[in-house]
């Protein structure tokens, strides 16, 4: 992964986004500390499904049933209503 200079990859994004596009992720330093990454959308893509569980996976799993405690009926409380001014 080539490192870039904030500086840099300002003044040359067209180089700095053909880097990307031919050579993989590019990193991005701010004085020196890394900063960020820029990389190719189809990564991005494959990443993100990779992480997101799908909705199918979300209904199937236990965590998602769970006992949801409702009180009894007529025993929520209330607020008294408030006149408008």
């Amino acid at each position: 992964m080539h490192t870039w200079a904030v500086q840099d990859a300002k003044a040359r994004f067209s180089e700095f986004l053909e880097a990307c596009l031919t050579e993989g992720p590019q990193l991005v330093t701010k004085r020196g500390a890394q900063a960020a990454v820029l990389v190719p959308v189809q990564e991005w893509r494959r990443m993100s499904e990779a992480v997101r569980p799908s909705l199918k996976a979300l209904l199937l799993t236990d965590d998602a049933r769970i006992e949801l405690q409702l009180p009894a009926r007529g025993q929520a409380k209330r607020r008294a209503p408030q006149a408008f001014k």
